[in-house]
């Protein structure tokens, strides 16, 4: 589409469409399937996300998690609740098995403590409930491109404030290794497919969804937690510093 830039200058042609890279059309379509009475979006930006979820269960409690609260008064506005936490090392306000649906849709990369995150994602969520992950893909179509040409990984350079990298396979393992008893992945889904126009995106990312530039995951909580994430940690340590709570010796 053409796209003024400012008065009097010439216009552009913008051939990706932006708004793509956030799947928000895949959360609308998994979220008509779940039962939802309270939600929480971690990293909720300005709500986008729980806008989807108040067009589709207008009756839920919607809770936005950000670390600031630049976006309070127009998330407050929106009808959702907001409340900062540093999901890194803080816990999440709720109480175990209360949430219907987690939403983190691009902020994993964003984090280290990978493992404190899940920690009080799957003590909060209830059984029953469900983990909507999205992540951008370090092994998208446009990556591996890159890659072949010794460019770096756009979702991975040093100057950005990306600090974890995630593919499909990987993610998969991670959740199979170490939450397989009380987690099932039900769907997988992509977005966005650089450096393609909306529409033949959409088309890719369905087709070849492993190759999109944002991946995504429907983990549903089958059974209860029992500290899987900080267990392996303890049992399985890691040559750096992560955080496992207060009350475990703070880190391991």
């Amino acid at each position: 589409m053409l796209r003024n830039i400012t008065p009097g200058t010439a216009s552009r042609l913008t051939i990706v469409d932006h708004n793509e890279t956030y799947g928000r059309h895949i959360l609308q379509e998994h979220i008509k399937r779940i039962d939802i009475s309270k939600c929480v979006d971690l990293g909720c930006g300005s709500g986008e996300d729980l806008l989807i979820v108040q067009q589709h269960h207008a009756n839920a409690q919607c809770i936005g998690i950000d670390y600031g609260s630049w976006n309070f008064e127009k998330l407050i506005q929106m009808g959702i609740n907001p409340i900062s936490v540093n999901i890194e090392n803080q816990s999440l306000p709720f109480n175990d098995e209360s949430i219907d649906l987690i939403i983190a849709n691009q902020v994993l990369e964003h984090t280290k403590e990978i493992f404190w995150i899940n920690h009080e994602i799957f003590r909060t969520l209830r059984i029953g409930g469900y983990l909507y992950l999205g992540v951008l893909n370090v092994l998208s179509f446009h990556n591996r491109l890159l890659g072949f040409f010794g460019v770096h990984p756009t979702s991975a350079k040093l100057i950005s404030a990306h600090v974890r990298v995630f593919y499909k396979n990987d993610t998969i393992s991670f959740y199979k290794n170490i939450a397989g008893r009380f987690t099932h992945i039900e769907k997988f889904s992509g977005s966005q497919f650089y450096p393609f126009p909306k529409k033949i995106a959409r088309s890719l990312s369905n087709v070849l969804p492993s190759l999109a530039f944002s991946i995504f995951f429907l983990i549903r909580k089958t059974e209860d937690y029992k500290a899987e994430f900080i267990d392996w940690l303890i049992k399985t340590p890691l040559e750096t510093n992560f955080f496992i709570g207060e009350n475990n010796n703070s880190c391991f």
